[in-house]
């Protein structure tokens, strides 16, 4: 039986949950792939990270739990959408912020570099 996962309501998006979960760069990274993209992305997507499975779940449960994104199950596959316009909302500016001054050390492991 799949157990579906609880994302925080716009109103309980808290900012330390969230400064936290911008504070580790390969979630930097996956925000950053979230929010270039208009669709949603499948977890698998996130392989050229070079981290094990179960690493990368954590991460995304980091994220999740913050309330920067949103996992949905579709079929057999588990896609994920950046909450931008709850982030938006709740902390006007702050992913932008953190898009733009954020390091670009992450993003030398792209798909495309890779």
């Amino acid at each position: 039986m799949e157990i579906e996962h609880e994302h925080p309501d716009r109103e309980e998006l808290e900012l330390a949950p969230v400064l936290h979960a911008f504070s580790d760069p390969l979630r930097l990274e996956v925000v950053r792939a979230l929010a270039a993209g208009a669709e949603p992305l499948r977890c698998g997507a996130f392989e050229y990270l070079g981290i094990v499975k179960s690493t990368r779940t954590h991460h995304f449960r980091v994220l999740r739990e913050a309330g920067i994104i949103r996992q949905e199950r579709k079929g057999t596959a588990k896609l994920m959408t950046l909450r931008r316009d709850d982030l938006d909302a709740r902390f006007p500016g702050l992913l932008d912020a953190v898009l733009a001054g954020a390091p670009h050390d992450a993003a030398a492991l792209s798909p495309a570099t890779a």
